[in-house]
């Protein structure tokens, strides 16, 4: 089984982290690729860098198509893409936010998110709403620690961002955490043992959601909704994305 992993980000060395953990659940003979896009922004922290991260993101896709790929995980919180990257694929195409939230309902009956910065918040409030979450989110944290700074020894992020889940359980009334950012995904399991809660972290629940579903014999469907792009002719920077 073939799974690319997309950090729809330009930053490799978040992907090379993101994708040894992504590794590490992975069943035996499951082939884990990572990847960034050649084109977009460092990192993810706004609407505007979301939408810009989108095109790079599913020219991945389609060269996972090219090459045979049975699955993807698309390693941003934000989830960008997310249905674009479907109608292009023939396989499961995973977002971490939708899986970690499910993955968390699973384990408990009640979630908060601990994310990077309170810009953001609103958007991973949409999600939960989006994926039918919302009855089990009880709050969206911000630690206000940029993505980037998550690989900087200086900024403390793991003290900063276990010092949150703890409030979370605390005054939430929260029983799981789930990370709110891919660039977290190497402090699961730390976090979970200073914090005696699950902890949830996308990446890897997305790339067990996705093996499951490649065994199950099951791909995106497309007889409606997700089928794959009309053709048509797309013009200026665009023009490459035309499905003719």
């Amino acid at each position: 089984m073939r799974i690319k992993l997309i950090n729809p980000n330009t930053t490799m060395s978040m992907t090379e982290a993101m994708t040894a953990c992504a590794r590490q659940v992975a069943a035996p003979g499951t082939e884990i690729t990572g990847v960034s896009p050649q084109m977009g922004p460092a990192s993810i922290e706004s609407h505007y860098d979301e939408a810009l991260a989108v095109p790079g993101l599913l020219q991945e896709i389609d060269e996972g198509e090219r090459a045979g790929m049975d699955a993807y995980v698309i390693a941003c919180f934000g989830d960008p893409g997310l249905s674009a990257a479907r109608e292009l694929a023939r396989g499961p195409v995973i977002g971490i936010a939708e899986a970690a939230m499910h993955m968390a309902s699973l384990v408990a009956p009640s979630f908060s998110v601990v994310t990077t910065l309170a810009r953001t918040s609103g958007m991973a409030w949409h999600l939960a709403e989006r994926y039918g979450m919302q009855r089990f989110c009880r709050n969206v944290r911000a630690c206000e620690i940029a993505v980037l700074e998550l690989e900087n020894p200086a900024s403390d992020a793991r003290a900063r961002i276990t010092e949150e889940c703890r409030r979370a359980l605390a005054e939430d009334g929260a029983e799981a955490i789930v990370l709110g950012c891919a660039g977290m995904a190497d402090l699961c399991a730390a976090i979970g043992r200073d914090i005696g809660a699950p902890v949830i972290d996308g990446v890897t629940a997305a790339v067990k959601l996705a093996e499951s579903l490649v065994a199950l014999g099951l791909g995106t469907a497309k007889g409606g909704e997700w089928a794959r792009p009309l053709p048509k002719a797309y013009h200026g920077l665009l023009s490459g994305f035309a499905r003719i």
